[in-house]
């Protein structure tokens, strides 16, 4: 370990007014939620969307002129590749970024627009590894890594002074976890500053890699995760001997729970988190007796969601609240039916938002018709309530469940 508290006060200079000193906000709502006092680093501010500016920019600032005149290369889901692309552009330097075929198409196009050349190779950043190997043999390019690199490393240590300059007496930090760049910086500030601060990693449970290899256990990591900017099979040499030495404990979360997260980031606190960003905050909503009554702090390492699934995310929130609901309604085809089911959820104060009327296709008798209403509501007392109304007008009625077509 040949990073120390200095390097990252060193890397913090040589960067200071090029990357965002970012807001780290009292998480008022989730704390009172929570019965803890929680702070939120938002790395999601950063002009990239992302904590990776930091380490990238200086990474490449610390290049020598003749492997600025040649160019850079980096292998990315988005965000690394993003931070990469904004600062070669600003300093004059090509690049070059290889990027899985499965990557976000906003985090592709962003980073087009960003003036690098973009590489779609492979299922995973692994794959793209290897593209990047053989194009720096045949063109000289300078590879920089998203994680296992000493400067790298100390660019996202940064974020730790940030935090601790602005929160000192926090009792603990949790940081996402993928290759295990961000962790290491931090802990290696943090542990500088107040070597009494507990420190935590979170992964999906989908790629496990970091607790996996310092457990000495099989590697399973494979799958379609929303945390995509964390979903790395092999962890970095350098990362994993300072998380092994420093890390207290690597929480693991699933889809679900990373899901939870998004949403109550957005409905609670009024922040966009990208899937990888929002993993600290699940596990602190699932781990909430560890962090009861301390001052404690997690990173939103990004905020570069695509925009189709954060609106399917919201949806899906919607109706397992209640607060979006299909009911099917069921009673004799008869003129003024569709205004009298109608009038019964207007005066519930339902808000009719789609009506499905089709009699031909669903299995019922021929003098009667099933309708189907998308309705919005405050919750699912409200929904008991229009069902209740329903009923009492004699129109049989049942909730549908999201997946529910027949």
């Amino acid at each position: 370990m040949t990073i120390t508290i200095e390097d990252i006060r060193k890397a913090a200079d040589e960067i200071k007014g090029e990357v965002v000193r970012t807001p780290f906000v009292h998480a008022k709502r989730l704390s009172k939620i929570l019965g803890c006092e929680l702070y939120l680093k938002l790395e999601s501010q950063q002009f990239s969307g992302s904590f990776k500016d930091r380490g990238a920019l200086y990474k490449i600032k610390n290049l020598t002129q003749q492997q600025k005149a040649k160019g850079v290369i980096a292998m990315s889901a988005g965000n690394h590749a993003q931070g990469v692309a904004l600062h070669a552009q600003r300093l004059d330097i090509a690049a070059t970024i290889v990027m899985p075929e499965t990557a976000p198409f906003s985090k592709i196009e962003r980073t087009r627009a960003l003036g690098a050349k973009v590489i779609l190779s492979g299922e995973t950043l692994d794959d793209s590894r290897k593209v990047v190997d053989e194009i720096v043999a045949k063109d000289g390019l300078t590879f920089v890594h998203p994680y296992d690199d000493e400067y790298v490393i100390a660019g996202q240590g940064t974020i730790g002074l940030e935090m601790l300059e602005d929160q000192p007496d926090l009792d603990a930090i949790i940081v996402p976890i993928g290759g295990g760049g961000i962790l290491s910086g931090i802990s290696l500030a943090a542990e500088a500053i107040n070597p009494n601060i507990k420190l935590y990693g979170v992964e999906a449970n989908l790629f496990p890699s970091m607790s996996q290899t310092l457990k000495h256990q099989p590697a399973t990591s494979g799958g379609s995760t929303m945390a995509d900017g964390i979903a790395v099979k092999e962890p970095g040499l350098i990362t994993r001997e300072i998380i092994d030495k420093l890390v207290d404990e690597i929480f693991l979360v699933d889809e679900s729970q990373i899901e939870t997260a998004i949403l109550t980031l957005v409905e609670e606190q009024k922040v966009v988190s990208e899937g990888a960003g929002a993993t600290g905050v699940a596990a602190i909503l699932n781990n909430p007796e560890k962090f009861k009554g301390k001052k404690i702090a997690t990173v939103i390492c990004g905020g570069n969601i695509d925009a189709r699934m954060l609106s399917g995310l919201l949806m899906r929130g919607l109706m397992r609240d209640g607060r979006l609901v299909r009911l099917r309604t069921e009673m004799v085809d008869q003129p003024g039916l569709l205004a009298k089911i109608s009038s019964i959820i207007g005066k519930a104060r339902g808000n009719i938002i789609d009506v499905m009327h089709q009699r031909h296709f669903y299995d019922v008798p021929a003098k009667m018709v099933e309708i189907d209403f998308i309705i919005e509501t405050r919750d699912s007392d409200h929904v008991s309530e229009i069902m209740e109304k329903l009923d009492e007008g004699g129109i049989s009625n049942r909730v549908l469940s999201s997946r529910s077509c027949d």
